[in-house]
């Protein structure tokens, strides 16, 4: 702002003028008029006589050189100016079209800055690549072949040396690296702390824990012994073994029967659906039983009473055709390191399967498998956070047990031609017809409930 003021400005002249110059500091449509006025005109009216000799001269040389410095049109020559020139204001130019910077390495279109210069996304990530993997790499010719964006694949040498020539930084590789690193481990650490069991999922895993256990020792609690039944090579079929074998299956049984009535929700069932889940599931849960008591060193198996069998014992037992792939199952299991919990909670979603034959309510019996699913995969989780994979693959097995279960349904045909007796009733209503399966274990042992008839069971009733 002057402090000189030509013209002779005094007092009030000096104010006015200073008012004025406040407008025109402000500019065009956003201070429109200090004194409740239409035009600058209708200002000067109300002014001494030099203002409004002074005024035009103003506008003219400094509103004038303001607003056609940002128009393209030219300069007017005429001293007074209406509404409209204050208003309209110059159409913006169109933004200046993008440039891109050359890559320093190749002079490809550069992305951006990468380790220190302007580099493309080839050079960024070939420069990576060679410092992350300490790569050497040999030059063909003599250590100076040209690097454009067309030769830059050529030599690999030369590539390297040009990108540490440009500036290129390994501190930045490396600090880069580090920053990924951590961010990876803070995106563990928040899965980490996500899978937490809710207090109804705790329970679950309560109660499936201790039924499982309940009805099925550890290995470290039994007290091993051995025979020497013809473990010397295999043979069709050992009697005295099959015997053996038999009288443990029929217990085994018994404790599967027990251990289902124990899974949350299994007696809400209708009894045809309890029954239809056992038949289909229960040489799965055996199965999955017998294999986690396998001790690999030995290439043994122990069953419930302690009885420990070799392969070829199994085998010449009643196993049969089956026993190598229960013993490869076996062997896939060990890797997983389940406990008891996970066990359980593996062979209860093995009996709780919505997709069995035959079902009467299986949406039902689907809901009932979704928490004990969501309890396995929180706990195996939360037991192993660096093993994330552990879930799916027990959940894998499941599979497996199936395909074994399918081909033992068909084992127990053909050991019914082989054995010179019966079937253990309670091993063939299992697999064949369990409708009558309370009424066998009437005769297998007396601390059991009295038999009834399938059609007058109800959920109290059913065998323990």
């Amino acid at each position: 702002m002057p402090t000189t003021f030509p013209y002779g400005l005094h007092g009030d002249s000096r104010q006015i003028m200073f008012d004025y110059m406040e407008f025109q500091v402000f500019g065009p449509g956003e201070i429109v008029d200090f004194y409740s006025t239409s035009s600058p005109s209708c200002m000067l009216q109300e002014q001494d006589q030099d203002l409004a000799a002074f005024f035009p001269e103003l506008i003219e040389s400094d509103w004038q050189e303001h607003r056609y410095s940002q128009s393209v049109e030219s300069q007017s020559s005429s001293s007074s100016f209406s509404s409209d020139d204050l208003f309209t204001r110059p159409a913006s130019p169109p933004p200046p079209p993008r440039t891109y910077k050359p890559c320093f390495v190749c002079q490809d279109k550069s992305s951006g800055y990468h380790y220190g210069v302007s580099a493309c996304e080839g050079c960024k990530g070939f420069f990576r690549r060679s410092v992350q993997k300490n790569m050497v790499y040999t030059c063909h010719r003599d250590r100076n072949c040209i690097i454009n964006k067309i030769t830059r694949n050529r030599c690999q040498y030369c590539r390297l040396q040009r990108c540490f020539a440009v500036g290129m930084s390994k501190e930045s590789v490396r600090n880069d690296r580090n920053k990924r690193k951590g961010k990876k481990e803070a995106v563990k650490m928040t899965i980490m702390e996500t899978y937490e069991l809710t207090a109804e999922l705790g329970l679950i895993v309560e109660k499936i824990c201790r039924a499982h256990r309940e009805t099925f020792p550890s290995l470290c609690q039994l007290g091993k012994y051995t025979t020497n039944s013809s473990s010397d090579h295999r043979i069709q079929l050992d009697l005295g073994l099959w015997d053996k074998f038999s009288e443990l299956a029929t217990k085994c049984i018994i404790k599967v029967v027990e251990f289902a009535k124990q899974v949350p929700g299994f007696t809400g069932l209708t009894i045809a659906d309890q029954i239809t889940l056992l038949k289909a599931a229960c040489l799965d849960i055996l199965i999955l039983r017998i294999c986690t008591r396998y001790t690999p060193d030995q290439d043994t198996m122990t069953f419930s009473d302690g009885l420990t069998l070799t392969r070829t014992q199994i085998h010449n037992a009643g196993f049969g055709p089956l026993t190598d792939q229960v013993f490869t199952f076996a062997g896939q299991l060990l890797p997983l390191e389940m406990d008891d919990t996970e066990s359980g909670l593996l062979s209860a979603i093995c009996l709780v399967s919505g997709d069995r034959e035959d079902l009467e309510e299986p949406s039902k019996v689907e809901v009932l498998q979704e928490p004990l699913l969501e309890a396995l995969k929180i706990y195996s989780r939360k037991r192993r956070p660096s093993m994330p994979l552990m879930f799916p693959k027990a959940l894998m097995k499941i599979t497996d047990l199936r395909s074994i279960s399918a081909k033992g349904a068909e084992r127990v045909v053909t050991l019914k031609m082989e054995i010179p007796g019966s079937m253990p009733p309670l091993i063939e209503e299992m697999l064949e017809d369990l409708q009558n399966l309370e009424k066998h274990q009437k005769s297998v042992t007396t601390q059991h409930t009295h038999a009834v008839s399938s059609q007058h069971m109800n959920s109290a009733d059913f065998p323990l």
